[in-house]
């Protein structure tokens, strides 16, 4: 699905969010940059593991903050990672979704990438249903899209058909 937020595009897709060609895409990370689970080992793992030791050189990143980092072997150039829990294992919020996304798009912004990868945040380790992190995220864009210099172009990946569902669900209700 795509849809237009202003002179955002949107646009939601299953897949995997490592074999993405755009120039950055988000880790939901824990403050202390481990990339154990979810997203980030799959980042780790297709990546190198460089890109976890130069995101955990600069820990902790509060909740509310981004970092980037190298992309290592991936087609992005970059990895910004931007914190939806506390520690590895916590449980995510609603609230801690919306501050990740903000944080994403202001790393983005100051890299002046154009084309950024968003995986359904807080979803997995983090416990959040998929309309629940589908519902904040888009409020945190919408909030975000008048700032937006750089930024034109936002993927969702979402890895299987029912989060999908859920998150055209959310976009639908938000532009409607």
């Amino acid at each position: 699905m795509n849809a237009k937020m202003g002179n955002l595009e949107i646009k939601l897709v299953v897949g995997d969010i490592t074999e993405m060609n755009v120039e950055a895409i988000v880790n939901p990370a824990n403050t202390l940059m481990i990339m154990g689970g979810g997203v980030a080992k799959a980042i780790k793992i297709k990546g190198g593991t460089e890109i976890e030791r130069e995101a955990k050189s600069r820990a902790p990143v509060p909740i509310g903050e981004a970092i980037s980092t190298s992309a290592g072997k991936l087609k992005a150039k970059y990895v910004i990672h931007a914190p939806t829990v506390l520690y590895p294992g916590f449980k995510s919020s609603v609230k801690n979704v919306k501050k990740a996304v903000i944080a994403a798009l202001n790393e983005a912004e100051r890299l002046g990438v154009r084309e950024i990868a968003f995986p359904s945040m807080g979803t997995g380790v983090g416990g959040l249903k998929y309309s629940e992190a589908a519902e904040s995220m888009f409020k945190a864009i919408k909030e975000y899209s008048k700032k937006l210099r750089s930024v034109r172009r936002i993927l969702i990946v979402l890895r299987n058909r029912e989060a999908y569902n859920e998150f055209v669900n959310a976009l639908k209700s938000m532009i409607e």
